[in-house]
């Protein structure tokens, strides 16, 4: 473990044949390698001095610092997603496992007392993803169909809502159409671009000139969508 800002972060250590050093990271772990032949003292060396690389990359990287150290939630704290509210209870047990229910409008949280600030911080988003995309996966899934239906007509297998960092949605060749619940925080009108844009792939599979020919035959402005994305991509999370 190495501290940044006061939160222990887990590292993880690969120790092989390299002369050097190595140090990696990206939103969900922080890597390093070092010499097979590395003594004690110099691998509590470099964990100090990956603690400082990491403060460094985190005050240059916006998006980085935000998985790391995200929101903090307590009882009674409001949750926003698009035109729905959520109130949240939050107790801590000595039960291993981390749940999380949906009571009417209430998200009733049970965390396990053992947990780290970094670890408490990405059990609840996960928790809190899975509970959102539950409520609102009937909302989707039939807006997905109804633009399928409107443009492109393709065969659709299954639509998933889950947690997803690295990108927007994505979908297969199968038909499976996937989304993040990150979207979720965008306005509908992102939302729907999103959903163009995985739909268009059912389509073509690439991100070919013809690709982006079918996109803005059905959304002549998706480039002001890719610009709202782009510019508050820190704000739509958990």
């Amino acid at each position: 473990m190495i501290r940044v800002h006061g939160t222990a972060l887990p590292v993880h250590i690969k120790l092989d044949l390299l002369r050097g050093h190595r140090y990696s990271m990206n939103a969900r772990s922080i890597r390093m390698r070092l010499p097979v032949t590395m003594t004690e003292k110099q691998l509590e060396d470099h964990l100090e001095a990956c603690a400082v690389w990491v403060e460094d990359v985190l005050k240059q990287k916006p998006d980085l610092r935000a998985a790391y150290f995200g929101k903090t939630y307590q009882s009674g704290d409001v949750l926003t997603v698009g035109d729905r509210r959520y109130i949240l209870d939050v107790e801590m047990h000595e039960r291993v496992t981390n749940t999380a229910r949906l009571i009417g409008d209430t998200i009733s949280l049970t965390l396990n007392t053992q947990l780290g600030d970094w670890q408490r911080g990405r059990v609840v988003k996960t928790l809190l993803s899975r509970i959102v995309a539950r409520d609102f996966q009937e909302e989707i899934s039939r807006r997905v169909m109804d633009w399928n239906q409107r443009t492109f007509k393709m065969p659709i297998k299954t639509i998933n809502l889950k947690y997803n960092h690295s990108n927007w949605g994505s979908c297969s060749s199968k038909g499976n159409v996937n989304l993040s619940t990150r979207l979720l925080f965008a306005p509908k009108s992102v939302q729907d671009y999103v959903i163009l844009h995985e739909l268009a792939h059912l389509v073509e599979l690439n991100h070919s000139d013809r690709f982006w020919a079918l996109v803005e035959m059905h959304m002549p402005d998706y480039q002001e969508k890719e610009k709202w994305l782009k510019k508050h991509r820190n704000e739509c999370d958990f």
